[in-house]
């Protein structure tokens, strides 16, 4: 029940800004919190990579100045840097401080050095997330929340807690997207067990009656 929700509220979520003509996806709170519900990450680990994210953001991504584009994005405590610098120097002092921030156990440094990307590019990048999001959705082959999509210039990065078949899924359907230059796949593959460990939890739980004390 949880999951068709979640499901539904990332269909509408990615669709609508797509049909609407908008660049990006938009959310509300309430979708927020119901996708967070169905996450395979815990609700801690969650706000440790948007706090990670924070933190680069405002303390890293200023280095390079106004030659260098930078985002961030955490998952499960590994950080993807994407984007253009100015030399290798600021990509690697880059990678040097991201590894430094608390709670991040690895990184993957996607950053090339060139330009900065167009504003039609980054729009062209938003438009393909959406997509591919859209295209996990309509498959129906696993639950979309847990696949996580970054687009940098046209290439398609996967992040996400998965089984070997939903990744592979994940990658198939990513890769036959149209406009897709190329898929960069940096899922933790899980066993089929642990996935159905995780999902067990994520299922409402019964509830409790009210205790009840007679009164004398």
């Amino acid at each position: 029940m949880k999951r068709a929700l979640a499901t539904s509220l990332l269909c509408g979520a990615v669709l609508v800004p797509a049909l609407q003509g908008c660049i990006s996806v938009l959310a509300v709170g309430a979708t927020q919190a119901t996708l967070a519900a169905v996450d395979r990450r815990a609700l801690g680990v969650q706000s440790e990579d948007e706090s990670i994210e924070w933190k680069a953001a405002l303390q890293i991504g200023p280095l390079g100045g106004r030659e260098s584009h930078i985002n961030f994005t955490s998952y499960n405590g590994k950080v993807l840097i994407t984007g253009e610098v100015a030399s290798e120097q600021t990509k690697a002092e880059v990678e040097r401080q991201v590894a430094a921030l608390p709670e991040v156990r690895g990184v993957y440094n996607e950053l090339v050095v060139a330009p900065i990307s167009s504003f039609g590019t980054r729009s062209n990048d938003s438009y393909l997330t959406a997509k591919v999001k859209s295209r996990f959705v309509e498959a129906g082959q696993f639950n979309p929340v847990y696949v996580k999509v970054v687009t940098e210039n046209g290439v398609v990065y996967l992040l996400g807690l998965v089984t070997q078949r939903e990744a592979d899924a994940a990658i198939q359907l990513a890769r036959t997207t149209s406009e897709v230059k190329k898929v960069v796949t940096l899922l933790e593959i899980i066993t089929d067990a642990r996935a159905k460990e995780l999902d067990a939890k994520l299922e409402p739980q019964p509830a409790k009656p009210d205790n009840v004390t007679s009164g004398g």
